[in-house]
């Protein structure tokens, strides 16, 4: 990053305006829009060398300009037949783009056509382009520029051929480096490693120190991964600040209306519900935050209803189908919730909530193999999130595998246990294990954490202090049994309990002195008997050890 800070900002400036034009002139408003925004953070400059280059000096293109410019207004009408039959004898490379393109985004079209039903059996659907759009691209592969590289490599992976996929858009990315689509595809594509939080929050810092401080996308960004590291009132905060900034934007509102519904905050759930309504009551992330509106009301018939229609804007919206799935679960239906699971992750493989849905969901229906193996998916992809070593731990334990079960809950406790349940955990397990000195410690660190940040569970902490006070009764360390059992006496869950051990400490007390008075007692009376004897040996005469009686 440090690159960044050397190279000036009117140059990036420059180079981002004409990511904008190419983008545009392409059709791909996304990577066009967040060349836009980024441009539109950096303070403007009016000197001409800084100003993108505007003319056309490409003799093809000049060629192909009435074509082009005839098909790109149909294309901006998604009338994509109609941009394609005008741009069907084009030879310069924005041009071929253009109607490749619009042959592939019928093809899209026509197949979210079919999907008619968001859940219930159906036939697996595919773009029937993809096959000879392939063998057209592949055809001139020499020749493509960087943004007709970018539509190869879609369509390889559309076709599921994702090491090609992979090949193909390095090369795109090298040749086009400011196409942000191309960037995106490449990190879906990249398995091998997993993103690290805080490396991206490291980047983004620095992004904010060489001039995008107040860039939205950066800001979105960092909220992002505040939100994946669980950091939900950093991210809170973020997307607040953009909601200042840009008041319009619906872009990620619906991992912000996330946020609400975890930390149970209605009133601006509400407000936000409204908010996006008014902008565009049509847009996918207006209906995701108004089905998490809905859900954190307790009404999830009408929070599917709005999941369903979210997916009917957009059918390969992830967070719809994930969402929908825990709306199903709320509902006891897991056949519906694991076919929304199942479909969240043929949109995204690498969508770690479905995977833990799933293991949730066959965790109800008493399946552990099942578990386990959902589970291993998660964090595969998860591999430092508590929660999904949590999962992995019990299932372990539920197929009888207890020292997998004790590794993962260790590994819990040690990426930071997000929510306190490895180490209660652990300890049962020690205990169910007959392993008495491992289980105690546990149950102290459990009793430690909870002074720290406050009792999550009444009922596990009352059991810590009623096995602490046995541990230590046994141990015949009473005081420390006495003061657990007075701690358990606290909560009206473990009173009579607590109670009871109080009694048994007693007990064990009185007996324990009573034993110790005739312990004392046996000594006095054995010593009074050695005196005694030792007087009486002393008082009486002493007979000469060698004499014979018989001899005369």
């Amino acid at each position: 990053m440090a690159a960044v800070s050397n190279v000036s900002l009117p140059e990036i400036k420059r180079d981002l305006l004409y990511a904008v034009k190419e983008c545009s002139e392409r059709g791909l408003l996304h990577s066009a829009k967040w060349a836009a925004e980024l441009a539109f953070s950096i303070p403007s400059f009016t000197t001409p060398e800084h100003l993108p280059v505007t003319d056309y000096r490409d003799p093809e293109f000049l060629k192909d300009f009435d074509k082009y410019t005839l098909g790109k207004a149909y294309f901006d009408l998604k009338e994509f037949k109609r941009a394609a039959f005008f741009l069907e004898e084009c030879t310069s490379q924005k041009a071929y783009f253009l109607l490749m393109y619009s042959h592939y985004l019928d093809g899209e079209k026509h197949k979210n056509d079919k999907m008619m039903d968001v859940l219930g059996p159906q036939e697996n659907v595919t773009n029937e382009h993809l096959t000879w759009l392939r063998s057209g691209l592949c055809t001139r592969r020499q020749e493509l520029d960087g943004f007709c590289l970018y539509l190869l490599g879609v369509i390889l992976k559309k076709l599921d051929l994702r090491e090609d996929a992979l090949e193909v858009m390095l090369e795109a990315v090298k040749r086009e480096p400011l196409h942000w689509g191309a960037w995106l595809e490449l990190s879906s594509l990249c398995t091998d490693k997993e993103m690290l939080n805080e490396e991206g929050l490291e980047r983004y810092a620095h992004l904010s120190q060489a001039g995008f401080a107040n860039n939205k996308y950066v800001l979105l960004q960092t909220a992002l991964a505040q939100y994946h590291a669980r950091d939900f009132d950093a991210a809170c905060k973020l997307f607040k600040q953009v909601r200042e900034q840009d008041p319009y934007s619906l872009e990620h509102m619906d991992t912000y209306s996330n946020i609400l519904y975890v930390k149970e905050m209605k009133p601006d759930l509400s407000y936000l519900a409204h908010h996006t309504n008014s902008i565009d009551k049509y847009r996918e992330e207006t209906c995701c935050v108004i089905g998490n509106y809905y859900s954190l009301h307790d009404q999830h018939e009408k929070a599917v209803t709005y999941f369903q229609r979210a997916l009917k804007l957009n059918p390969q919206y992830t967070s719809a189908w994930t969402l929908m799935g825990h709306e199903f679960m709320e509902r006891k239906n897991t056949s519906a919730a694991i076919e929304a699971y199942r479909k969240a992750i043929e949109v995204n493989y690498r969508d770690y909530r479905a995977w833990y849905g799933l293991g949730q969901t066959y965790e109800i229906l008493k399946m552990p193999f099942y578990c386990l193996y959902y589970y291993r998916q998660a964090h595969k992809f998860r591999p430092n999130d508590s929660r999904m070593l949590v999962a992995l731990g019990e299932s372990y334990e539920k197929l009888n595998t207890m020292q997998q079960a004790k590794k993962c809950y260790f590994r819990a406790m040690s990426v930071g246990d997000l929510e306190g349940m490895a180490v209660i955990k652990l300890a049962r397990l020690h205990e169910h294990l007959a392993e008495d000195d491992d289980a105690a410690t546990q149950y102290n660190r459990y009793v430690e954490q909870t002074e720290v940040v406050g009792v999550m569970s009444v009922a596990d902490l009352c059991s810590a202090y009623v096995f602490l006070a046995r541990y230590n009764l046994k141990k015949r360390n009473l005081e420390a049994a006495e003061m657990y059992a007075h701690k358990c006496c606290e909560f009206n869950e473990g009173r009579e309990e607590g109670k009871g051990l109080l009694r048994q400490i007693s007990n064990s007390r009185s007996s324990g002195d009573g034993a110790r008075e005739s312990a004392d007692a046996f000594t006095q009376e054995l010593s009074l008997a050695n005196i005694t004897a030792d007087h009486e040996t002393i008082m009486s005469p002493v007979a000469p050890t060698n004499l014979d009686f018989n001899t005369p």
